[in-house]
């Protein structure tokens, strides 16, 4: 087994931190594993991306030309990686951002409101969070906790509690949207 997901969007989206984090946590749970990061030289606002390789036995490339998994944060991300998307994947959409239609009928689609969904939460970079929650479902190769077990890894806790909770909040309630999936 070896699935890859892609993370795309804008520069200061959170886009390197959630592959990071899904990465960190199928490690945990004893995958094979590989993070490769792809970002213009702006910091906010460019383009970012990163690619998520899971396997069961260790990983040949890092480079996924059929990904499982697209989470798109903006509609250009959509535009460029939606296409690739294996068969029978997963696209999930920024509904809060992208309002271009994805026209594939032979992929599962999730739109999820991810901006407006971290505005509820009251911190508006948690977004990230929300859509990996998401993707987790989707995988379906574990269960959530070893995800926020690596949030918080990542975050560090000294004086970043407030935003520890919030984004466990934040993927709580992606991974409860699958429910909603078209």
């Amino acid at each position: 087994m070896e699935t890859g997901i892609v993370f795309a969007g804008f520069g200061g989206q959170g886009i390197l931190l959630a592959g990071k984090v899904l990465a960190r946590a199928a490690m945990e749970e004893g995958f094979e594993v590989t993070w490769l990061p792809s970002y213009g030289p702006e910091m906010r606002g460019g383009t970012a991306n990163c690619t998520v390789v899971i396997a069961d036995e260790p990983v040949g490339s890092p480079i996924v030309d059929t990904p499982w998994i697209l989470v798109a944060m903006n509609g250009p991300s959509l535009e460029r990686f939606s296409p690739r998307v294996a068969k029978g994947g997963l696209i999930i959409v920024n509904a809060s951002l992208v309002s271009q239609k994805v026209e594939r009928a032979d992929v599962r689609i999730l739109l999820i409101p991810l901006n407006d969904i971290a505005q509820e939460l009251g911190e508006p970079r948690c977004a990230n969070m929300v859509a990996l929650g998401a993707t987790v479902r989707g995988l379906g190769l574990f269960s959530l906790d070893p995800v926020l077990v690596a949030m918080e890894e990542e975050l560090g806790t000294r004086g970043r509690e407030k935003l520890v909770e919030v984004n466990r909040q934040a993927l709580l309630r992606g991974y409860s949207f699958l429910n909603a999936l078209r």
